[in-house]
């Protein structure tokens, strides 16, 4: 059961996802974000039992959110264009990219959170949505490339306008599709 979000809880996140960047997810410890809080650890334990929990905590609204996306474009496949889906994943990705660098990081980590199983199932359940039920190899491949490489861009060219990037971004992908 999810807590309710407070002031602490959010200050916690927000001073976790700090220190994870400069030294990394497994060189953090709770103390050390205790410490960057000015609060004790046993303060810190009370919003979260574990760095596990504060992790998951800052990861799962971006896989409700992913998964809420997928779902809804499933529920919509009759009327859902490839475009959309692209722009959607786009916006996606380009929303949530500080915590998907956070955990692009650190590789166990999104193999402990079975985040890489979760990301790679999205991908395959919008692939079926452009091209069918059963894509041949060839639409597979069009597919991987198209939408992981669409994530890739949403995080490697941070200093680009998000329109801007997001316009060539959706270009590159639908020609990866073949479908324009």
């Amino acid at each position: 059961m999810n807590k309710p979000v407070s002031d602490t809880r959010q200050r916690i996140q927000d001073v976790a996802r700090e220190l994870f960047g400069e030294k990394g997810v497994q060189r953090t410890s709770l103390q050390d974000i205790a410490a960057r809080l000015g609060i004790t650890k046993p303060a810190l334990y009370y919003h979260f039992s574990s760095r596990e929990e504060l992790i998951r905590s800052i990861v799962q609204p971006l896989v409700d959110d992913g998964e809420r996306f997928v779902a809804e474009q499933e529920a919509r496949a009759a009327d859902v264009t490839p475009t959309e889906l692209l722009a959607g994943f786009f916006d996606f990705h380009h929303r949530h990219r500080a915590d998907l660098m956070l955990v692009l990081t650190e590789l166990p980590i999104l193999a402990d959170l079975g985040l890489i199983d979760t990301m790679l199932a999205w991908r395959e359940r919008l692939v079926r949505l452009i091209f069918g039920p059963t894509p041949t190899l060839a639409q597979a491949t069009r597919g991987v490339i198209a939408f992981g490489g669409l994530q890739d861009c949403s995080m490697h060219f941070p200093d680009v306008p998000v329109d801007e990037l997001r316009g060539v971004v959706l270009d590159g992908a639908l020609a990866a599709l073949g479908v324009i």
